[in-house]
């Protein structure tokens, strides 16, 4: 947790460097949100040296106030309130090595909250009391719908945006997308809303930007800077493709826009990287084409679905490619299809490297899984393999993502196991897997941001004992967790295969 203010130097950090998510708590920076970019161009000639007032005035730095008056109006200032017991992503750093914990009664930092709280901002909230939290937004259309992050609304109890006349207005969720931390909200009874555009090209390196937002609560404010880098990867998620800007933005400026000197939006403005929990100039923003295709979604249905192709996939190193006679290091490998999967019933074999998507050529395996998950299910696509050194097509139709299946039905069932804590994994009896063995139960599938995937958990893993006991299908394991969790325990010993090696290893006991 990140500190602001006079005492900050007295209170120890967390962490040296570290990724920050944007948000403000109670007006007191708890590490959350992301931010913008920005700068100015000029008009004057290289080397020109005005020989009069009059020419000085003609050849001074153009500013963007033109493009601010144009897009200021559509962006808001969206203010939360969650419940202290529960534990919303706006009040842990999920981007942190080392998590968020909460405040504890008589710590340095619960004597921090004591003396600058009334200063500040409200007081630091006990257990259970309501804490308020700020973020950005803004409007996509005249009726009301406007975007923001995840982290900024998740475990909301309410939500209302202030627009940038200092009209308040209450607002509601449509939907959440935690994998690309975007979310959808609505406000009602107003069909003229000034709304923005999202642009319909990718920006390039070096293009002027302009970020709008509400940084500590300061509503309206406008920085300003280039776009420093594309496609970034900052182990936030299975979908990193990252915007890199440069203007100043800071907690509470999550959810912001990003413009370009037409003011379209070209990116949501949704983290930082600080050693110290303000701006440094580096940002990242989702880019526009990806909040595009999950807005839409969120629109239509309240959640996103992503297409699947069921392959277990590893980097193509230079060894691997000069073994199969590949011209270059790129494309993914497939390690293994997964039985049933899209990719096993069109033909794809343990070995295959997949080069490219639709005849886009694919970098590595983490742009095939990013190209894979940006598609709807049951879309058809065509594969360029190479096998045994042979270049080939294949056309394969994409499935849902598993767990979002599952998810869905857990959500739709009538009677669901209640009890049984969420660890954001799905399990296969060992014996039904090929080349897994007699014992235990394999992982199938992990949530990108789930308690397992967060302990090291992979999908080929296997788990031969939860709680001491062996486990040979999922319902062992649910039974297992069931009684670590119904006799007190915050955490079940697991016994796992990990590639070459066993090893234990200790999984909290989230919520049911």
């Amino acid at each position: 947790m990140n500190l602001t203010g006079s005492d900050c130097g007295k209170s120890k950090r967390l962490a040296a460097r570290r990724m920050t998510l944007l948000g403000t708590v109670g007006a007191l920076g708890v590490a959350i949100l992301l931010v913008g970019s920005g700068g100015q161009y000029w008009r004057s000639s290289v080397g020109a040296a005005p020989a009069s007032a009059a020419e000085f005035e003609t050849q001074r730095p153009v500013g963007f106030a033109d493009i601010v008056a144009k897009v200021k109006p559509a962006v808001i200032s969206v203010r939360v309130k969650v419940s202290g017991s529960a534990e919303p992503a706006m009040l842990q750093d999920n981007r942190d090595e080392e998590r968020q914990i909460p405040v504890q009664p008589g710590s340095p930092l619960d004597k921090f909250f004591q003396q600058f709280g009334q200063e500040l901002g409200p007081q630091a909230p006990q257990r259970h009391d309501t804490i308020t939290g700020e973020g950005s937004g803004f409007f996509i259309s005249a009726d009301g719908y406007a975007v923001t992050n995840n982290h900024v609304v998740d475990h909301a109890k309410s939500v209302q945006v202030t627009a940038d006349d200092g009209t308040v207005y209450p607002a509601k969720v449509v939907g959440t997308d935690p994998k690309t931390d975007l979310a959808l909200i609505k406000v009602d009874g107003n069909k003229d809303f000034p709304f923005v555009k999202f642009a319909e090209h990718s920006p390039k390196v070096g293009d002027w930007v302009v970020a709008v937002g509400n940084p500590f609560g300061l509503g309206g404010t406008v920085t300003a800077g280039i776009v420093s880098a594309r496609g970034r990867d900052i182990g936030a998620g299975p979908y990193d493709d990252y915007v890199q800007i440069d203007a100043p933005i800071n907690k509470g400026n999550s959810g912001g826009p990003a413009f370009d000197v037409n003011g379209n939006v070209i990116g949501v403005n949704t983290a930082i990287f600080s050693p110290s929990g303000g701006s440094v100039g580096i940002g990242f923003d989702i880019p526009a084409d990806t909040a595009k295709m999950v807005v839409a979604q969120l629109k239509e249905k309240g959640h996103v679905t992503r297409g699947w192709l069921g392959v277990q996939i590893q980097p193509v190193t230079s060894d691997i490619a000069d073994s199969l006679g590949l011209k270059k290091a790129a494309g993914a490998m497939v390690d293994e299809p997964q039985s049933g999967s899209p990719a096993a019933k069109a033909g794809i074999k343990s070995g295959d490297v997949i080069t490219a998507v639709n005849g886009v050529q694919v970098k590595d395996a983490r742009e095939l899984a990013r190209t894979i998950g940006m598609m709807a299910p049951d879309t058809s696509i065509k594969l360029d393999v190479v096998r045994d050194g042979e270049p080939r097509s294949i056309t394969a139709t994409l499935a849902e993502v598993p767990n979002e299946q599952q998810a869905k039905t857990d959500n739709d069932s009538a009677q669901p196991t209640s009890g049984v804590p969420h660890l954001g994994l799905q399990v296969a009896p060992a014996s039904e897997v090929s080349g897994a063995g007699d014992k235990g139960v394999v992982i199938t599938a992990v949530e990108p941001d789930g308690p397992a995937a967060e302990q090291g958990f992979r999908s080929g893993n296997i788990i031969l004992e939860v709680g001491g006991k062996p486990v040979a299908n999922a319902g062992d394991v649910r039974k297992a967790l069931s009684e670590a969790k119904s006799q007190g325990k915050h955490q079940v010993l697991i016994r796992a295969k990990m590639g070459d090696s066993t090893r234990f290893v200790a999984l909290p006991l989230g919520n049911a």
